[in-house]
């Protein structure tokens, strides 16, 4: 996972921590390990995982946590297993059964063809026991204290609906329904199987649950607790950033401008939304920039703003997130994190 480090010499480190999560512990009390192992306070997750779940949570620790925004928002894999037959109060295996439904006349063909509905852009009606809020409240908070929830439809994407096996059990009364999603940030895989099995007439829930990656980070490159207990890997804050953005190599004065909240010529994107990691000549991360349009007058370093001046360019690079102080203290001037 790169770096290895000992507990005791992690306390000033930065970097992403990838955690196989087990069943039965909630995201937050995973960062709570975390927090224990790694000596320091200032841990977080990117995407939290139901007690249920398993598999990869992104764990950023020191600096790194301003990394998790970013992550927050790519795609996730999942493998899980869709009851059909049976629909619960939390769309999965913890709840209540709420009603029980023969699925014993469920064929292949029909999973099949309602999967591909719930395929592509969907309007997805989150699960009503989730974080999302509700008039400054938790959804499930709200739910959990016997209020009903209404939660508006929203717009995610099903990029990937795959069916591995189908088993019927309990004298084929229910019928078992093993797949892998790919989905975008925001989708409720619990919402898909209550989703599949209301579609079929006869309910489902999820009785298991496993996210195989984020975005390009996968499950074989976690480790459990008790890896990391014994031998604590993580990955370094600049090669986590070379990871997640393509990289800028700065010169020596483009760093020390940086560093005072300069802008600097642009990295060539063209896209304010596109982030580039920056690294000064010795390898250290230094910002995340975005291209933005060039304004005459504003704050920028000699060569931008000549370039601006001179209309040789359209954008100038400017730092999002500053990382590395610099003499004279110019990240803190930049509202960048000097510890």
């Amino acid at each position: 996972m790169g770096k290895k480090q000992k507990p005791e010499e992690l306390e000033v480190g930065s970097g992403l921590v990838l955690v196989d999560k087990p069943a039965g512990l909630t995201s937050h009390d995973v960062v709570g390990r975390i927090r224990r192992l790694a000596g320091t306070r200032k841990v977080g997750h990117a995407g939290t995982l139901d007690p249920m779940a398993t598999g990869v949570l992104v764990v950023g620790i020191n600096r790194a946590t301003r990394l998790l925004t970013h992550i927050v928002g790519v795609d996730k894999t999942y493998t899980a297993t869709v009851r059909l037959g049976q629909s619960t109060s939390t769309d999965d295996a913890e709840g209540e059964v709420l009603q029980t439904r023969f699925a014993n006349a469920v064929t292949a063909e029909a999973i099949t063809a309602e999967i591909a509905t719930l395929t592509g852009a969907i309007q997805q009606v989150p699960a009503t026991v989730s974080a999302i809020k509700v008039d400054g409240q938790r959804a499930h908070a709200r739910a959990r204290a016997g209020e009903e929830v209404a939660l508006q439809a929203r717009g995610v994407t099903v990029h990937h609906f795959e069916v591995f096996d189908i088993r019927r059990i309990d004298g084929g009364k229910l019928v078992d329904v093993d797949i892998e999603v790919r989905v975008s940030s925001g989708t409720y895989v619990r919402a898909l199987a209550r989703d599949l099995g209301e579609a079929l007439e006869v309910g489902g829930h999820l009785t298991a649950l496993r996210r195989t990656a984020v975005g390009s980070y996968s499950i074989e490159q976690t480790l459990t607790l008790d890896q990391l207990g014994e031998d604590f890997g993580y990955i370094g804050l600049a090669e986590a950033a070379q990871q997640l953005f393509p990289a800028r190599q700065l010169t020596a004065e483009e760093t020390m401008n940086l560093g005072y909240g300069r802008r600097i010529t642009a990295s060539g994107t063209g896209d304010s939304t596109q982030l580039t990691a920056a690294f000064a000549p010795d390898g250290e991360l230094v910002a995340l920039l975005t291209d933005v349009p060039a304004k005459k007058g504003a704050s920028a370093s000699p060569d931008a703003a000549q370039a601006a001046d001179s209309n040789a360019v359209d954008y100038q690079a400017k730092p999002e997130l500053v990382f590395a102080t610099t003499p004279g203290s110019g990240a803190a001037q930049a509202g960048g994190d000097a510890g």
